[in-house]
């Protein structure tokens, strides 16, 4: 294999640090061959972060050292690797780690007639995280596992060696108790060594010059340890000259996989159980390696007012890098506990307890497939670009927007709507539920007639908007965003069960396509189709359009003459076709998502998640007129009547100015303040300028009438932008 572009000779079972020591190759801070410090980095093979002490030497390998202080390079170029398996394995019970109280936990359980699988670093299957399911993730070098233990999850991770803190603590020679015993037993040279503590085992009892019980005062030596500076339990300091400090200062368990595990059934045995030791408060020397925070940086954050160990570790960053505290916890748990303040637990674990490729990262996962109308086809055939959005392939123009643009403005259009969500809710408590859900009163929508409605979270905020339509007493037909379609059954189904109703939920946005028909000669073309007596603005019925049965919704939301036509998908294709076929005469081209986008803003029609942001309120958006708060209740009044007593700091409003349109996303200026920011933009054929929505700050309690973007002057002004009183879409 080769280090540092240079060949290395290892023995059978070498890991390679054992293979890079006896080649003469250093490695700077406290060794503990275990995987619990980050001191023997390496990229292997161009994989980063792996740790020398656990990973098997093999012919061919290419290895590049990693320093503690310096991250990785990147890989030149866009390496292509294979994809990274998983397999799925599912168990009665799951036990982590085989030391001898996780074999004692996994043969009691086999006796006892369970299922079991075990898993262990050593033995080439490191678990790197416990997930809710329960989930178990382990890599190997065949792929990740994900193991699913129906019963109990337990954890036999054992303990870890505390390290020393000191000044010096960064050379290289040394090494922990254990790891002194694997080393000298793998056949290295240690020279005269010092144990300090608890000492190795009696295998190296002849390479010890010296053991000493006392504290660490420092290590000295340039890069590699000459003498150790301790004080005995006497009290005097002694300075003794040796090539090797083996460390036993106490343990601390293993137990980060059970702390990440809290709520789970998971049982921890053995060392990984076990109280930590705690050491002395350092003085002085580095805490954590990974992210080189030393004692003088807890003692300044500590001074500022930083007591709690989670806020001691988001202000140092120490316990953030690749050993995720192993090191540095006991270290400044005991500092803490030593400037007055009571022990404290660890903090929080978090998976991933390693550092993964994002082959290993994604194993198992699998890109959502991006449903496509019944259309889809259709669409493609007339040369549409096709774009993602709202969660569906959906036509973004067909090769000539202005000409789809003009087709609605003047003449007839249709366009592919069934990506709506579109939902049947039925039953005695349909009604009920309905009132309790939305902010404006249903029961006042008669038969055959529809309403705009937004839907509110219990915050107040607006999550989706859409049209309710009464069909009868019992039974309503709801649409909602192309993007919040799934949600919203979520919040439905949710909701009914939670206040127990009586209702039917059937959601059809897979099953029904819609088309919209708009323009100032849709209603010839309906004509044309057989529909000669459609419904009137915001009604609805059930036609026969094309000799396809349809629900036509009387709607706009172009701004010009509207239908929408939902109706079973299977019959799309053939319904499109005779559409089109029938318009011919009358000047129809589809339209696709460019042109709409363009249209609705010249209405200032909002779209939910682009012009709202996470904490829109209706009167935000100026939309409190689709909020009835003289209704007794519904979900988030509460919360309106709450924020409504605030004073207002900014608002959703509409924009012109002349010239090209700015970049959605553009800031506003009032002055050289910040003023807000664009949500949408478009250059306006029909108006001859440019118009927006975006969102406003309000400066000494009112809107500006005019603010800048990139130095040129934008005018406030009323939405609709275009054809403000409605007379074309009520034609």
């Amino acid at each position: 294999m080769m280090v540092d572009g240079r060949p290395v000779e290892f023995a059978a079972g070498d890991s390679l640090l054992v293979a890079m020591l006896r080649a003469g190759f250093s490695f700077g801070g406290c060794l503990c061959l275990a995987g619990d410090c980050p001191h023997c980095l390496a990229t292997v093979d161009g994989v980063s972060y792996i740790r020398a002490c656990q990973t098997t030497a093999q012919a061919g390998m290419v290895i590049e050292r990693q320093t503690i202080d310096e991250l990785p390079p990147l890989p030149d170029g866009v390496a292509q690797s294979a994809i990274t398996a998983a397999r799925n394995l599912h168990c009665d019970i799951a036990v982590i780690g085989q030391g001898l109280a996780g074999q004692a936990a996994a043969s009691h359980a086999r006796i006892a007639g369970k299922d079991v699988i075990t898993l262990e670093a050593n033995e080439g299957a490191e678990v790197i995280g416990i997930y809710p399911g329960p989930l178990i993730v382990a890599r190997t070098d065949q792929g990740m596992l994900h193991v699913h233990p129906r019963e109990e999850i337990i954890v036999a991770t054992g303990a870890a060696e505390i390290h020393p803190v000191a000044p010096g603590n960064h050379l290289s020679g040394i090494v922990t108790a254990r790891s002194a015993t694997q080393l000298v037993t793998a056949g290295l040279d240690l020279g005269r060594i010092v144990a300090i503590g608890t000492p190795p085992d009696n295998l190296i009892t002849g390479h010890i010059v010296e053991h000493v019980d006392g504290e660490i005062l420092g290590f000295d030596g340039t890069t590699r340890v000459t003498a150790v500076v301790v004080r005995e339990a006497a009290g005097n300091e002694r300075r003794i000259e040796c090539d090797t400090v083996a460390v036993g200062l106490g343990l601390q368990p293993r137990d980060t996989l059970a702390r990440m595990a809290g709520g789970l059934n998971v049982r921890v045995v053995g060392d990984a159980a076990m109280a930590s030791d705690i050491p002395p408060c350092p003085r002085a020397g580095i805490v954590c390696h990974c992210s080189n925070v030393v004692v003088d940086d807890l003692a300044s954050v500590c001074a500022r007012g930083f007591h709690e160990l989670e806020l001691v570790k988001r202000a140092t960053l120490a316990g953030t890098g690749t050993c995720q505290g192993a090191v540095c916890t006991p270290h400044i748990r005991s500092f803490l506990a030593g400037n007055g303040k009571a022990l404290q637990p660890p903090f929080t674990a978090r998976p991933v307890t390693r550092q993964l490729t994002m082959g290993e990262a994604a194993a198992g996962m699998f890109h959502q497939p991006t449903p496509r109308t019944a259309l889809d086809s259709e669409h493609r055939l007339l040369g549409a670009q096709m774009e993602r959005m709202g969660g569906w392939w959906r036509p973004w123009h067909y090769g000539d927007v202005q000409a789809e643009y003009t087709a609605v403005r003047e003449a007839v259009s249709i366009g592919d709507v069934s990506t709506l969500g579109k939902m049947i809710l039925s039953g005695p408590d349909a009604l009920e539920l309905l009132e309790r859900l939305y902010p404006t009163k249903v029961a006042t929508i008669k038969d055959g007639r529809m309403r705009y409605v937004l839907l509110l979270d219990d915050r107040g905020y607006v999550l989706d908007d859409g049209m309710i339509a009464r069909d009868d007493e019992t039974r309503f037909t709801l649409t909602f965003t192309s993007g919040g379609a799934t949600f919203a059954e979520l919040w439905v189904r949710d909701w009914a069960e939670s206040w127990g109703l009586d209702v039917r939920i059937l959601n059809q946005t897979m099953s029904l396509g819609a088309i919209n028909v708009t323009g100032p000669r849709a209603k010839e073309l309906l004509e044309r189709a057989g529909l000669v007596d459609p419904p009137d603005y915001l009604h609805h019925q059930q036609s026969t359009v094309a000799d396809i049965a349809c629900r036509v919704f009387r709607l706009s939301f172009t701004g010009e003459l509207s239908y929408e036509l939902h109706h079973a998908a299977a019959d799309s294709v053939t319904l499109w076709r005779k559409l089109l076929a029938l318009g011919a005469e009358l000047g129809i081209r589809p339209h696709g998502l460019e042109a709409l986008l363009k249209l609705r803003l010249e209405k200032g029609h909002l779209i939910i998640g682009q012009d709202t942001d996470f904490d829109s309120t209706p009167r935000r958006l100026h939309h409190d007129w689709a909020v009835r708060l003289d209704k007794p209740d519904f979900v988030g009044r509460q919360a309106v009547l709450r924020t409504n007593k605030i004073p207002l700091n900014r608002q959703l409003v509409g924009f012109e100015m002349e010239g090209d349109a700015p970049a959605e996303g553009a800031v506003l200026w009032h002055g050289s303040e910040y003023a807000g920011y664009i949500t949408s933009s478009t250059w306006s054929p029909i108006l001859g300028k440019s118009v927006m929505l975006g969102w406003l700050n309000l400066f000494d309690g009112a809107l500006p009438n005019e603010v800048m973007i990139n130095g040129r002057i934008v005018r406030r002004v009323p939405t609709p932008f275009y054809d403000p009183e409605g007379t074309r879409a009520r034609a």
